[in-house]
């Protein structure tokens, strides 16, 4: 047994001061991975710094082609913004794609971008779409902000409020799911800007993490077609192997999840 102060953060400068004055606090959001973590007792942190009643956290807005949404809005919720449908679908799709009902229900876009686990869908769009991870001190953009496996450009204490981007000319995802998880075993998102720039962000299948496939990127900025990635040259070095696939397998998924979509970008 290990004690566990719980703090009710009312605030995002109340969550930053909470979070400061425990020996080892951590931030709750939806709680999916945390708690799960520390019922099997490999985490027990000293302060746990509830985020839910935290109101900057929460919303959604579209400005024209401007997108925000809050860190703290629930998979549900992304899934069925009329707002977010009107003019990204592609990242209402990936929401309800996620999990069970309980798990959209719970969990947070900003839990999932923060713990960064390397077969969770929103990683992928949030790359794609090059947002900006906006922090209670800064504002990151995607590419400077997934470090790899597990890991962020995230400092101690350093808390997700947003994600800002402009909405895509076009934009696709598709996974295979892990029949029991619903994790991503080879998931591919594709977004071509209002400018014409391509970027193809593939999930849950690399060794390191979520990561940008510059080949898929060159080929479809040249001809926006599924048979464009068909045959993309996908480094079997790089993918991950475990008891669900081999590195081989999960190469194959990638090509075969980026030309889904592709189509489902249209």
């Amino acid at each position: 047994m290990y004690n566990t102060s719980y703090h009710r953060a009312s605030s995002v400068d109340d969550a930053a001061a909470k979070f400061g004055g425990g020996e080892d606090a951590k931030y709750l959001a939806g709680g999916m991975t945390l708690i799960a973590t520390m019922k099997q007792r490999l985490a027990s942190p000293s302060d746990l710094v509830d985020l839910r009643h935290a109101p900057e956290l929460k919303g959604i807005s579209v400005n024209g082609a401007s997108v925000r949404i809050g860190a703290g809005v629930t998979h549900f919720e992304v899934a069925t913004s009329s707002a977010l449908r009107a003019v990204c679908p592609a990242i209402t799709q990936l929401a309800g794609m996620i999990g069970d009902p309980h798990v959209r229900h719970m969990g947070t876009m900003g839990g999932s971008v923060a713990n960064n686990d390397p077969a969770a869908d929103y990683p992928s769009a949030v790359l794609a779409l090059d947002a900006a991870v906006v922090t209670n001190k800064r504002r990151i953009a995607a590419d400077d902000y997934f470090r790899g496996m597990f890991e962020t450009a995230l400092s101690d204490g350093e808390l997700i409020v947003a994600f800002e981007f402009e909405a895509p000319a076009k934009a696709g995802y598709s996974k295979f799911a892990n029949p029991a998880s619903r994790y991503a075993m080879a998931g591919v998102f594709v977004a071509k800007s209002a400018s014409g720039a391509v970027r193809v962000a593939v999930t849950g299948a690399g060794s390191n993490g979520v990561f940008r496939h510059a080949g898929m990127e060159a080929a479809l900025a040249a001809n926006w077609s599924p048979d464009a990635v068909g045959n993309a040259d996908v480094d079997e070095g790089l993918m991950m192997a475990d008891i669900h696939g081999s590195s081989a397998y999960r190469a194959n998924l990638v090509r075969v999840m980026a030309k889904r979509a592709v189509i489902a970008a249209g």
